[in-house]
This record gives structure tokens, C-alpha cells and sequence, in this order.
């Protein structure tokens, strides 16, 4: 009897140690399983907004949609520059014309660098400018000018053949500076509505010259005895008609009174020289 009795206590001791052992492991599989209903598709992927200063979500963080909620955008990608493909890649291909232009540049010994498309809207655009420093000789243009490259050649060759050559005749010396009043400007004809030339680069004006002796030829319209420089002017002026499309200067009107004006415009072969 005494046995029995003691087969039966620990019978029923074993049975107490299961019993908590199965409500152990059912007390971890429903805490597990409270956690994996609280842990959403939305709690997962989503990543929770950094709170601002007080606690609370930045407006942006709570206002976000879509992939700016799954990937939220990385601050320092804020001030990446945007691609603008609407101005001319630094890597298409320069026009022929363009290149070949540069290339007669090279040849009439000009300074000048290439400058990025301007386009200030209508007619007021360049689309492959240059800014010329210096031409053949070392003449000094200043300021720089903003032209079209065909002006710039056209100038070039004009300065050398006529201008540099004039001043040697009359003066014994050649030209250290010209000096420009206007290159690129984005403007009309005085008194209409007809874009100037100077609002695609094609355009010029010069109000003076200084020679390496040191002598300022000025454009307007010198004294009566003041033959030298007169011949010089008048020389330089007639010569140009046989570069530019448009020579005006002094005697034009009173615009024109103080300054030579040169430019490119297409007049189907024809020459305004005034």
C-alpha cells in the first residue's frame, strides 16, 4: 500500500512539471504571436519619420506619399544640381560652320574663348558666342567683345587689312587698343521695332583707336585741319565696305555722330556704307 501511495505522488508531481511546461510554452507562443499581429506590412517598410524639435512628425514626413514614405528623400541630395536639357549640351557636337570659323580665328592670330549660349529671349540670342580679347598684332580689344564667331572673323580680318595697314601709312605706327562702345546687346533699331544686329552678335561699334606711338584717333568727326587723322577715319570707313554689310558713322544722323558701327546683317549682297 505503502507503494502505491508513493507511485502515485510522483505521478503526480511529473504531471504538475508538464503542465507548467506547456503553459509556459503557450504563454511564449501567444506573446509571439501578439507580436507578430502588431508588426504590419506598413510598420516594416515603411521607415518612421525623425520627429523635430517638440516631438512631433515634420509636416513633410506626414504629408509624404507613395515611394517618398518606403524612401524618404536623402537630405544631402538636396542641392544636387538638375539637369536642363533644354540649353546646349557640353557635349553635342559643334555645327561645321562653327568649327571652321574657330579655326579662321586661329589663322588671323585672335584671342577669344568660347562663351556659353546666350538667349535673353526673341532675337536676342547667340548660339555659339565667343568673347574676343585680342587680335593679330597684339591689338588689345577693350572691353572684351561678345560676338558671333562669323563677326569676329569678319572684325579680324578688317583690322588687319585695313585698319593696322592705314595706321602705319598715315602715322608710321600700328594699333595698340580698340576701343568698343557695344558688342552683344539685346536691343532694337533706335526708333522701331527691328531687333538691332547688336542683339545677335553681329554687330560692332568702335569709338576710338590708340596707337603703340601713344596718338587717341577718335571716331568723331575730327577738326578741319586735322588731315592725318581724317584719312585715316575716311580710309578705315570706305575699306570696311568691303567686309561689312552695314558701315555707319559719323554725317550718318546723330546717332552715329561719335562711333563707328559694323555689322553682318544679310542683305542678299547688298552694302549699306553710309
Amino acid at each position: 500500500m505503502a507503494f502505491v501511495l508513493r507511485a502515485i505522488r510522483r505521478l503526480a508531481a511529473a504531471l504538475r512539471g508538464h503542465f507548467a511546461r506547456t503553459a509556459s510554452c503557450l504563454a511564449v507562443l501567444t506573446l509571439t504571436a501578439i507580436s507578430i499581429s502588431s508588426c504590419t506590412a506598413t510598420s516594416v517598410l515603411t521607415p518612421q519619420p525623425r520627429a523635430e524639435v517638440g516631438g512631433q512628425p515634420s509636416t513633410l514626413a506626414r504629408n509624404a506619399r507613395g515611394l517618398q514614405r518606403l524612401i524618404p528623400s536623402n537630405p544631402f541630395m538636396a542641392g544636387y544640381p538638375r539637369v536642363d536639357f533644354s540649353s546646349r549640351s557640353s557635349g553635342a557636337a559643334m555645327p561645321a560652320a562653327e568649327v571652321e570659323c574657330r579655326q579662321r580665328l586661329r589663322r588671323l592670330g585672335v584671342t577669344w574663348r568660347d562663351l556659353a549660349p546666350i538667349n535673353d529671349g526673341g532675337s536676342c540670342r547667340i548660339d555659339y558666342p565667343v568673347q574676343v580679347t585680342s587680335l593679330a598684332g597684339s591689338v588689345e580689344m577693350k572691353p572684351a567683345a561678345t560676338l558671333s564667331c562669323e563677326m569676329a572673323a569678319t572684325f579680324a580680318e578688317w583690322t588687319r587689312n585695313e585698319l593696322q595697314s592705314a595706321a602705319r601709312w598715315r602715322y608710321f605706327s600700328g594699333v595698340r587698343t580698340i576701343n568698343q562702345g557695344s558688342s552683344y546687346s539685346c536691343r532694337r533699331i533706335a526708333g522701331s521695332s527691328t531687333p538691332s544686329q547688336h542683339s545677335r552678335g553681329n554687330a560692332l561699334d568702335v569709338m576710338s583707336f590708340t596707337l603703340r606711338n601713344g596718338r587717341d584717333i577718335d571716331v568723331a568727326k575730327p577738326g578741319w585741319f586735322a588731315f592725318r587723322e581724317r584719312g585715316l577715319l575716311n580710309n578705315v570707313r570706305s575699306g570696311g565696305c568691303n567686309y561689312f554689310s552695314t558701315v555707319l558713322g559719323p554725317g550718318y544722323n546723330a546717332a552715329h555722330a561719335d562711333h563707328f558701327h559694323f555689322d553682318i546683317q544679310d542683305r542678299n549682297g547688298r552694302v549699306a556704307c553710309r
